[in-house]
């Protein structure tokens, strides 16, 4: 299964790396990738895939959490056919 991840917040150092690490930790792959800086705010996409993760979407979901408090951004993940579904025209 594949998985959209979002992370939104203010530019500072180690944002990536932090989720980056998070997800290999737990055999996450990052299948896909795209960051961009917009008026001071880091917004980063990922796809990633579940397929050899030791966590379930749920408790990834609530290990996001806690780290986004902890770094002051806003993560989010939902199931790839889902924001398929969502952003669908």
């Amino acid at each position: 299964m594949n998985a959209i991840i979002t992370v939104v917040g203010s530019d500072k150092v180690g944002i990536i790396a932090e989720v980056s690490a998070l997800l290999a930790q737990h055999k996450i792959n990052i299948a896909d990738i795209t960051q961009t800086i917009l008026s001071g705010n880091f917004v980063m996409m990922m796809m990633v895939s579940l397929e050899s993760a030791d966590i379930s979407i749920d408790g990834l979901r609530n290990v996001l959490n806690e780290t986004s408090k902890k770094m002051h951004v806003e993560i989010n993940i939902m199931a790839e056919k889902v924001f398929s579904s969502m952003n669908r025209i």
